[in-house]
Formats: C-alpha cells, structure tokens, sequence
C-alpha cells in the first residue's frame, strides 16, 4: 500500500530540493509493473491496491492538500522495457517518485535514471539487496532481502531434515542470483555446499533438461530461484515425493 506519511516525509525536505512532479495541487508519481508478462497475474492485484489506495488518499484531502495522480507503465518484466518506461516517466510524465516497481532486474535498470534527476525509488517489489545497497538517500525499500531470507531458510531445513545433497534452479539474471547465493551462505554455515546449481533463460516455458540434471545429480533438497509462473512450470516435470 502507498504511504501518505512517506509522501509527507518526500514532499518535506526532499521536495524543497526536487520541484519536479510537484505542483500547488498535484504530486504526480509513476509505477511500472508487468502487465503482458510471467508476473502479469501479480502485477494486476498490484495495480487494483495502488489504484484504490490513491483514491483514499485523495478522498481525505491528499498530501498537504495536494492530490496524487499515479502513472502506470508496463514494462512486461523486461530490464530493456523498464528503461524506456522510466524514461517516459521521467522526461515525459515529470514525475516526482517512483512506487512500487515490481522485479529485481527491472528495478536496478531503471534506478540510475531515476537517481540522475534526483528521483526517490520507493519500496520497490523486490527484495534484492541493491534495493538498499550500497547506501543511498533516494532508495526507500520494506522487505526483507532475498538473500536473508533463503540464507536463514535453507540452514533451518538443512539442519531440521539432515538433506545432504542440496540444489538449485534458479532464473538466469540478478534475480535468481541473489537466491543462489542465499542458498550457498547458508549452506556454508552448516558446513556444506551446493551439489548442483542449474539455470533457466529468463521466459523459458520448458524446465525438463534443468529437472532432468538435478535428478541425475542425486538432489534430495531443491532451492527454487525462479518467479511465480516459472516455480510452478518447474514443478511439472520434477519427481514427486513417495
């Protein structure tokens, strides 16, 4: 959901310095989200949430009685798209703050636009650890990283089941990486590694070679880096318990 304090607080000190996107009446920000792509399902919810958290705000007044007026870009999940699309939302719509960008790679193609007008980033759909690393005063992110999360996961059902042979699938960009790489940091703290690490093209709609090597490998625990269409895609073909 979108923040009227966070508006508040970027319309503050932030806004004396950045005019750009802000009027007497109006605060205009952009979103990009992927509305023809794998994460389109997604990414429509996305879009009903900001839509109707916009009007809330705006039936209550607005921000220091200015109104929102929100800007959706599609960028299909695609890094290439999501510059032009930045760029639209930049050069053309003016606006003052992005919000909400959904994808990792997308989000850090389209974060040097955006920083080089002195344009926020806020809480991006992604949990990447660039979305707040290195340090910078215009990145504004809310989750808990990728890495964190599958560094502490992995390590609990390693030590909770006794795997001994772990791997990953995971999708071949900065996204899937960062996965990979929690898999691996946790997996050092319990004194193991990975047994075998396999990658998908991003779009790919056909999992069985990646499937059919980790079964080879003798994989007894599978990380999984792929999004939400491709995790079920890869769940196809893979063998099934008992």
């Amino acid at each position: 959901a979108i923040s009227a304090a966070a508006f508040a607080f970027c319309a503050g000190p932030l806004g004396q310095a950045q005019t750009q996107g802000v009027s007497k009446t109006e605060i205009v920000i952009g979103t990009q989200l992927d509305l023809s792509g794998p994460l389109v399902a997604y990414s429509k919810q996305l879009k009903h949430g900001m839509e109707m958290r916009v009007e809330e705000i705006n039936a209550l007044g607005g921000i220091n009685g200015r109104k929102l007026k929100l800007i959706i870009e599609d960028n299909g999940y695609d890094p290439k798209k999501a510059v032009l699309a930045t760029q639209k939302l930049v050069q053309k719509d003016k606006i003052f703050a992005m919000v909400g960008l959904i994808g990792t790679a997308t989000t850090l193609a389209s974060m040097p636009i955006l920083f080089e007008k002195n344009i926020p980033n806020l809480f991006p759909i992604a949990a990447a650890r660039e979305m707040y690393e290195p340090l910078h005063r215009l990145k504004y992110s809310f989750a808990a990283t990728y890495f964190d999360q599958v560094r502490a996961g992995v390590k609990h059902i390693v030590k909770l089941k006794g795997y001994k042979k772990v791997c990953t699938l995971y999708q071949d960009d900065d996204f899937g990486l960062e996965i990979m790489r929690g898999a691996e940091a946790g997996l050092k703290e319990v004194n193991l590694a990975l047994a075998e690490k396999t990658t998908y093209k991003r779009g790919a709609t056909d999992y069985s070679s990646p499937i059919a090597k980790m079964k080879d490998s003798g994989c007894d625990f599978v990380v999984l880096g792929p999004i939400i269409r491709d995790t079920n895609g890869a769940l196809g073909p893979a063998p099934q318990p008992g």
